[in-house]
């Protein structure tokens, strides 16, 4: 098996980090209606991980009856910046706003390239775990992600990979885990970012990239069309949601990881506002609603409310820095 002794050690500190403070929700709690509106703000493009964990939550509340209308606003820029940075600067006049983010909210402040962290907001809930996945489109060369490496020792030059985001973001952080790996050096590896998943799976299928990293439930729908194939997933069995797609360690590449994702409320909202959000979010996990949307993406439930959120992204800020030193991506 190929190995990278420090990505494994690392990426599985990472998993069991990513299931601490896991609580289960009270099914009693799931037919009361908690709100009569909720607004998502989605940091990136449409067709991206955030914009699907947004609308599929604000499908699940509404259908299940738990909120009573849902909207989203697309703000894309700066990797997310800009909407963090709208958020905070327009903190009074969003208190019915939560903002979906996940893990590059932690990868971008420890590179610098926004201001602000998760500690500057509200902290709503953690709610799901996605994993990441390599793809390449139909008519691809490459039937697994070994091709690719193969492709890439002969040539490094002609084998790029997109990710639906800026560089050293997440999509970027897991393609150099992967690459690593499989002996490469992961700092030399040709990543070109997009505007979110809907203009990188866009250049993918054209042949503008060899392949891609991005979210599981970002890719899953275009692989069961026969649009995609996905070349490997960092679970660490198949995902029930898509067995077809084989695991880069089951390929014998020794990397896991899971992606979080969760919501977020502006600096100063009100304890009491922001409770019925985390009870409105908690009572959500015990709906068919919910289940079908997780399912249907390949989700796992990963429930951290309030407190438990802080002690999580602390948590995660640690072994995120530590696996970005590691693979030269921060001093």
């Amino acid at each position: 098996m190929r190995r990278s002794n420090i990505v494994g050690r690392l990426t599985l500190a990472a998993v069991a980090a990513f299931t601490l403070a896991f609580s289960v929700p009270n099914p009693a709690l799931a037919a009361e209606k908690v709100l009569d509106k909720i607004h998502f703000l989605i940091p990136g493009g449409a067709g991206g991980g955030w914009d699907g964990t947004a609308r599929g939550t604000g499908e699940a509340l509404t259908k299940a009856g738990i909120v009573g209308s849902a909207s989203y606003e697309n703000m894309s820029g700066g990797g997310g910046g800009k909407a963090i940075g709208f958020l905070i600067e327009n903190a009074a006049s969003n208190h019915g706003t939560l903002m979906v983010n996940s893990t590059p909210i932690i990868i971008r402040s420890l590179t610098g390239r926004f201001p602000h962290n998760f500690r500057d907001l509200t902290m709503i809930a953690g709610t799901i775990g996605d994993y990441q996945a390599l793809i390449t489109g139909k008519n691809s060369p490459y039937k697994n992600f070994a091709d690719v490496v193969a492709a890439y020792k002969k040539n490094p030059k002609n084998v790029s990979v997109g990710g639906g985001s800026v560089p050293g973001s997440l999509d970027h952080l897991v393609a150099a885990m992967a690459f690593q790996a499989a002996g490469a050096d992961p700092t030399k590896v040709k990543y070109i970012p997009y505007d979110a998943g809907g203009k990188l799976n866009a250049a993918i299928l054209s042949g503008e990239v060899a392949a891609g990293s991005t979210g599981f439930s970002e890719a899953v729908a275009l692989a069961k069309a026969g649009e995609m194939r996905i070349l490997a997933v960092t679970s660490p069995a198949r995902v029930p949601a898509f067995k077809d797609a084989p695991t880069l360690k089951e390929q014998g590449y020794d990397v896991t990881f899971v992606n979080w994702r969760g919501f977020f409320g502006a600096p100063g909202l009100p304890a009491e506002k922001a409770d019925q959000y985390r009870k409105a979010l908690a009572a959500m996990y015990a709906t068919s609603e919910w289940k079908a949307v997780r399912d249907r993406n390949g989700w796992v439930d990963i429930h951290n409310p309030g407190d438990k959120f802080t002690a999580f992204l602390e948590n995660q800020e640690k072994v995120i820095k530590t696996l970005m030193q590691q693979l030269g991506f921060l001093k």
